[in-house]
């Protein structure tokens, strides 16, 4: 969807329902229907760190070479880490044969086949974010970029541009936040990578364990945990969680770590300060935080490779190397003559994040009150370190964790400055205006004080959290649902939740609406619609019974088509629950609260679907007794006609409490004018009636002033901006004599000559001119 800047497009957030619908098969990848053959295709594959995305290349390429994507007779992948150095230059035959190929013989046969072929090829830049300040794409300026050397930066924007190649296909990865919007507007599709269901998580702990004897206990284990379950709908994260599974049933402990931090610790020490002498562990104890430097210098620059000249030291290097904490590549050559480069990259995105805070945590020059700014819970400034996201939770966590045994065996300080920088925490995060937070940094508030585990903050917080908590339109993942849930329960206030659009799962909605202090919420109707069909088929009606009381409906906006049918299946899941309650436990009312207490409606599909979507509407329009205020938004121009206008008429005896009635900007003539004139006298409380901006012509205003003393709780009438001259005008008028309860008529219409309608004004002062 467009932002406030032309250029710059954000990701809609959908509804669980809607991702399920429009999931793809990774065959789908690049169908792009409507879309010319002759030009370049781009396509963006998003995910957070550690979702896949990576691997999900590695089948795509694997797939190919198994005979699928015949459509491609060359795939080039570019891990961006490796090209994006900014002193490196290329031409796209370097980068494409001598970086990628390196064919012994045919280069120049094959890059012209290439470049008459363009069609046939399919590059990918995988990382897009390790892209040197790829935010300021220039324009291309090589004059032969296909032959003429460029930097990377160039190239890029040449292949985007339609300029190099033009007619190959461009896959991109990329995280959800990075910058995109630059080159949004040249992209075909955007496909995202959202983690493991829950039942997805389950099967890859049963298939990393299948081959040992733990393979049920580590099940169990893992799912006792959930908070650690819940991050297993990380991909990367669940791998960890497994990892150290693995190594504590094979000690014989019952349980996990209860925080990221904890498991990161005890990760660490089982990898690399296990059964070690001292003067090994002092060594790696050294090395540790020569690597922490080195994870946060590079973080910092968002990056997390770097050239091996510029290790600190070769013993650095193999102890990174030899426990898993680095992995090597070689950076592209030129030519034969040229000296092989190589570098090396942090093997994992956690990994750099842990190592950042920990040296956070160990530096010297690092006042104590300084290590609040990164902690990123400022409320108007920009979160200045998104990229090292797990960062601030990590360093929360460590500088609550001296007690923890594992704590000590990783390099570390004094006792005296731990509790320095405790008590230097403590202090900001009570003094923090927790109310004045958005909710995107209320969310890593609440991440970083659960890392802590420590009691008195998170009783704090929780006995500081707004009664009204939205998060509208947040993405709200398995981690921060449980960190919420975790919270709120301590809190002994009362809470009203807003989750639409908050992509949240089933579980996790089901999770904090059964909350005893969670007392109204609201969320996207097919989620929450899904969540009452899944407590019937569990037979749970106690929580199918609360969480309906509890569901908030008022005011609803239908925007599409969707929001429409959803509407029609709540309606449609009362009347089934009605049956189902009323026989298992003989209960003889079971209606849905949020219906019967819906006010006001908004109704904006526009002109595309305005009709159509009326037409639904009205079938369920008796369905909600409480309605006061439909309003078919005079912004949206709807467009419903005369024919939606007497669709809507023949619902006007059912909508007995309706006051306000906006027909604003709907295309309705005469005909549907005459239809609305002969159903209203059947709405007993309707006080507003707008007809603004419409096509009402003379006959439309003589059928309106003839029921308007039958409308006797009428108390405005807006007819401006249609087509009524002084004739209709004086018919109102005359009609406006015999109905004393009307207090305004806006009559203004350019048709109207003005010396009329101001004679007619001076006869009725309840004449708006």
């Amino acid at each position: 969807k467009n932002s406030a800047k032309a250029m710059e497009k954000e990701l809609v957030t959908c509804s669980l329902q809607e991702k399920e619908k429009i999931a793809i098969d990774r065959s789908q990848i690049f169908q792009i229907p409507q879309r010319k053959d002759l030009e370049t295709k781009v396509i963006v594959l998003l995910g957070k760190a550690g979702m896949g995305k990576s691997i999900l290349i590695q089948k795509i390429c694997q797939d190919w070479s198994n005979g699928e994507f015949s459509q491609f007779e060359f795939i080039f992948w570019f891990d961006c880490k490796q090209i994006s150095l900014p002193e490196k230059q290329y031409s796209l035959k370097e980068l494409l044969l001598d970086f990628f190929v390196k064919p012994q013989e045919g280069s120049k046969e094959i890059f012209e086949y290439i470049l008459q072929n363009p069609d046939k090829v399919l590059l990918i830049f995988d990382g897009f974010k390790g892209l040197h300040d790829h935010e300021n794409f220039p324009r291309c300026s090589a004059s032969q970029p296909e032959k003429d050397s460029c930097s990377i930066k160039d190239l890029l924007s040449g292949l985007i541009q339609k300029k190099i190649l033009n007619g190959c296909t461009l896959l991109f990865t990329a995280r959800p936040k990075d910058k995109l919007y630059q080159c949004m507007s040249k992209v075909d599709k955007a496909i995202e990578i959202v983690g493991f269901s829950p039942q997805q998580r389950e099967l890859y702990i049963t298939k990393y364990f299948e081959e040992s004897s733990y393979c049920d206990s580590a099940l169990k284990l893992i799912r006792e945990c959930e908070y650690l379950f819940s991050h297993c709908y990380s991909p990367v994260m669940c791998r960890f969680v497994c990892f150290l599974c693995e190594t504590v049933l094979e000690m014989g402990e019952k349980s996990l770590p209860s925080t990221l931090t904890e498991l990161f610790l005890k990760f660490f020490h089982q990898k690399i300060m296990f059964m070690q002498t001292d003067v090994t562990t002092t060594k790696n104890r050294e090395s540790l935080a020569t690597l922490a430097r080195v994870a946060w210098c590079l973080g910092e620059k968002h990056q997390s490779a770097m050239k091996s000249d510029l290790i600190p030291s070769e013993e650095v290097k193999e102890f990174a190397l030899k426990y898993g904490l680095f992995l090597p590549f070689a950076f592209p050559r030129h030519s034969e003559s040229e000296e092989e480069e190589f570098g090396s990259t942090f093997s994992d995105f956690v990994i750099q994040n842990f190592l950042c805070a920990l040296h956070l945590l160990l530096a010297e020059e690092l006042k104590d009150r300084n290590l609040t700014k990164y902690l990123s819970f400022l409320s108007k400034k920009k979160k200045p370190y998104n990229w090292l996201d797990l960062m601030p939770r990590f360093l929360a966590g460590l500088v609550f964790l001296q007690d923890d045994p594992y704590f000590w065996s990783l390099p570390n300080e004094d006792e005296k400055q731990s509790t320095k920088k405790q008590k230097t925490l403590l202090k900001y995060i009570r003094r923090l205006q927790i109310n004045t937070l958005c909710p995107e940094r209320l969310l890593e508030l609440l991440h970083c004080v659960y890392e802590t585990q420590n009691n008195y903050l998170l009783q704090h917080v929780a006995l500081r959290l707004e009664p009204d908590l939205s998060f509208l339109g947040i993405v709200l993942t398995p981690p921060d649902v449980h960190v919420l849930h975790s919270i709120l329960k301590r809190s002994r206030k009362e809470f009203s939740l807003d989750l639409r659009n908050s992509s949240i799962d089933i579980q996790g909605l089901q999770a904090l609406v059964s909350l005893k202090n969670v007392t109204s919420f609201r969320a996207s109707l097919s989620d929450t619609v899904g969540l009452w069909k899944s407590l019937e088929q569990t037979k749970d009606y106690e929580l199918l019974k609360a969480s309906t009381e509890k569901f908030v409906l008022d005011p609803f906006k239908a925007k599409t088509m969707k929001d429409i049918s959803d509407l029609s299946n709540l309606v449609e899941m009362q009347e089934k629950m009605k049956n189902c309650v009323q026989e298992a436990s003989g209960c003889t009312s079971c209606e849905i609260p949020a219906i019967r207490n819906l006010r006001k409606l908004e109704f904006a599909l526009g002109p595309a679907c305005g009709l159509q979507g009326l037409r639904k509407l009205v079938k369920i329009l008796a369905a909600f007794p409480s309605l006061q205020h439909l309003d078919l938004d005079a912004l949206s121009e709807n467009g419903i006609g005369d024919e939606g206008a007497k669709s809507l008429s023949e619902v006007f005896p059912t909508l007995t409490s309706l006051e306000t009635l906006n027909l604003s900007q709907n295309k309705i003539t005469d005909v549907g004018a005459e239809n609305l004139a002969t159903a209203l006298p059947a709405l007993p409380s309707l006080k507003t009636l707008s007809l603004y901006n419409n096509n009402i012509c003379d006959f439309g205003a003589e059928n309106l002033a003839k029921v308007l003393p039958a409308m006797t709780s009428l108390r405005v009438l807006d007819v401006q901006y249609n087509k009524i001259t002084g004739v209709g005008a004086q018919q109102l008028t005359d009609s406006l004599r015999k109905c004393p309860h009307i207090k305004n008529l806006l009559m203004w219409n350019p048709t109207i000559p003005y010396g009329v309608l101001e004679h007619l004004q001076q006869l009725d002062s309840r004449i708006s001119v």
